[in-house]
């Protein structure tokens, strides 16, 4: 059964903005719509929304200083939608707080399935954490994760992730030592059956710097290039790594 959700379109381009009000109510989502980013603060700020869709080439403020000017007032996802497709700018915009995005032209059935994805990690991120006491965590080495709280720490630092940054690493933190081809990370973690391998980069890029390592120098994060990513205790670690997992009720 498909999400239904309520939407705020930031689209100043009136074509666009309304193609997508029309596929997205015909969609069955409740849709408002503006073209300016101070109206979407505005809109943000006295409306509940369940996504975000936000054009980056705004006439009174550049997309990429709404992002952040939005994630001081909420953690509604969001999905920019961008002509640029520079790795660099990319990467910017994900730690800046977007949970997607989509390079223009893209198609209203690529959309579907991104708003989709973003939407189920939502309301999944939302039900983990509201989890009680007893539940159980994931250890390797001194990464300490709680799935369903969605806290992580480093030995014994509490982590700074975005909301895709948790679910790669606790995705690949429950296989240890194992090999997950991106494909499976796709199905996985971005619930998608097909992507792009920069998605994926971009976030394991960012997610190295926050474990403190890179991609030359990996201690828990080790890319086989062709074939997958897999997580797995630093060989320096001063004591044998253990994990445990206890399952709720």
């Amino acid at each position: 059964m498909p999400l239904m959700a309520r939407v705020l379109v930031v689209e100043d381009d009136q074509f666009v903005r309304s193609a997508l009000i029309r596929h997205l109510t015909d969609a069955s989502h409740t849709v408002r719509s503006v073209g300016t980013a101070l109206e979407a603060l505005r809109e943000v700020a006295q409306v509940g929304f369940d996504v975000v869709i936000l054009d980056l080439g705004l006439p009174d403020l550049d997309g990429a200083e709404a992002l952040k000017m939005l994630r001081g007032i909420t953690q509604v996802p969001v999905i920019v939608a961008t002509a640029r497709d520079d790795e660099t700018e990319i990467v910017r915009l994900l730690n800046d707080g977007a949970d997607d995005y989509l390079v223009k032209p893209f198609s209203v059935e690529h959309l579907s399935a991104r708003m989709a994805a973003v939407l189920r990690r939502a309301r999944g991120g939302a039900r983990a954490g509201a989890a009680g006491p007893g539940d159980g965590e994931i250890r390797v080495g001194g990464l300490a994760i709680d799935p369903l709280r969605r806290q992580a720490r480093l030995d014994g630092r509490t982590l700074d992730l975005t909301r895709r940054e948790f679910d790669l690493l606790a995705f690949l933190a429950g296989r240890p030592g194992v090999v997950v081809p991106r494909r499976e990370l796709l199905s996985e973690v971005w619930q998608q059956s097909y992507g792009d391998d920069q998605t994926i980069d971009v976030h394991l890029s960012w997610l190295r710097r926050k474990l403190g390592e890179t991609a030359a120098r990996p201690r828990y994060l080790h890319t086989l290039r062709g074939v997958g990513v897999k997580l797995e205790p630093p060989r320096d670690a001063a004591a044998e790594p253990s994990r445990r997992w206890t399952p709720g009720p």
